[in-house]
Formats: structure tokens, sequence, C-alpha cells
């Protein structure tokens, strides 16, 4: 059966499907000797697609990692330097890529799997999955602030955020945590949204991504998801 080449790609572990439609379009694909193009089709088992004049793998069994990324991990599968990646805390055979990212100074939930499709899904901003946080702050914000957040904030760049639901979860001697959902994913964003509201952001732990949730895995930990956990992502 002939399926998009992005497809394919996706399903055999090259990222996700918007990754691999950049590959086709930057001509590193080719389908039976012919550079591939957008739209086509192909089937795996009659036709030789390369990626770089190499044949692509056979599909890989998919697979789906909850990792809590600690402070000081690049949310990436490489490193230019020296510097760690979530990739290396899962010592698996497997190819697998982070789901959407947290800045190196931020915590929390990170989703690896190699399917791309669900990456697909829960990173395109047109589905606006939901991201929760915990947010740590010096001081009690004021309701003017908290009110910004939640109407959208204009950033540095001019651009504006959505909405964000906002809440405080609690004081302690460390200042003042908040509670944060949001549902698409600027770079830096809840940063930036406290450098343009005023509120110093200390620390960021994202606790939740769609329905897949942090629980009780600890700093550097993973484990894989559960069938439910799986099912209830891809909405099945």
């Amino acid at each position: 059966m002939k399926t998009r080449i992005q497809k394919i790609l996706a399903q055999a572990g090259y990222g996700s499907r918007r990754s691999c439609e950049i590959l086709i379009s930057e001509q590193r694909v080719k389908v039976n000797g012919i550079v591939a193009s957008l739209g086509m089709k192909a089937d795996q088992n009659e036709d030789e697609i390369t990626v770089d004049g190499k044949p692509i793998p056979s599909p890989e069994q998919q697979r789906y990692i909850i990792l809590h990324k600690p402070k000081g991990v690049l949310s990436a599968v490489k490193s230019s330097d020296r510097r760690p990646t979530v990739r290396s805390l899962i010592n698996l055979p497997e190819r697998l890529y982070p789901v959407g990212r947290l800045d190196f100074n931020s915590e929390g939930l990170i989703l690896m799997t190699n399917d791309g499709e669900l990456t697909n899904q829960l990173t395109h901003p047109r589905y606006k999955h939901e991201k929760e946080y915990r947010v740590l702050v010096p001081n009690k914000p004021s309701e003017k602030q908290l009110n910004a957040w939640r109407k959208g904030i204009i950033l540095d760049d001019k651009s504006r955020t959505l909405p964000a639901e906002v809440w405080i979860e609690k004081h302690d001697r460390d200042g003042t945590w908040l509670g944060v959902i949001l549902k698409e994913g600027k770079n830096r964003q809840i940063r930036r949204m406290g450098e343009s509201s005023g509120l110093l952001v200390k620390r960021i732990i994202r606790v939740r991504i769609s329905s897949l949730k942090l629980g009780e895995l600890k700093s550097s930990e993973w484990r894989d998801l559960t069938l439910k956990e799986i099912n209830d992502l891809k909405g099945t």
C-alpha cells in the first residue's frame, strides 16, 4: 500500500512529520533513485527509499518513554558541546526524540518517542495541547501581573501569547509557586512572560503534557508509558 513519503520517514524514526517534510524539501530523499517531492507516495515493501543516499531502515517498534528532565540538560538528541542531553539519560538502542522542549535550566516531563505521528500531533500549534507547569517566583505576584498572563502578553519580539491559565498554588520560604497551563510552546515562553510582566522566574517544572502526567517520577528517572497512557495521548 502506497503511503506519503513523510509518513514513511516518520515511522522509520526520522522525527516528526514536519521534520521529514523538511528532509524532502531539501531534496535529501529519493525514491527508486528519483528525488522525492512533497505529496509523493511510495510502498516501503516495493520501493527503495533513501535519505542522503542511505536506505531507510524498516519501521522500528514504536517506543514511548516518560523522562523527568533535570536542570542542566539539553532537550535534544545530540549536543554541539559537552553538555548532557535527554537522550544520553536513556540507555536504550532505539532512536528516540524529545517531544517538545524544555530550556536548559527548566525541569520536568519530557516525552521521548520514535512515533513521528504522535510527535506531530502533540507539537503542531493547531492542536493546542495543554502543557502544565509549576513556576517559582521570588515574591507574591500582583493580581495585575497574573491577569496579564491570563489575557496574553506581548513578548520582546512583539508576538503575543495565547491566554494562559495561572493560579497561586502556595507560598514558601523560596517565594510563590504558581500553577500555569499553556496551549502553545514559544521559545522560553514562561521566562519571557515573566520578564514582560515584571516577574522573575526562578524555577520551572513541567508536570503534564496533554493527558500525560509526571507523577512521582524523580529527577533523571524514566519509564515506559502504559498502554492506557499511550492510547489516551493518541485519543483512542
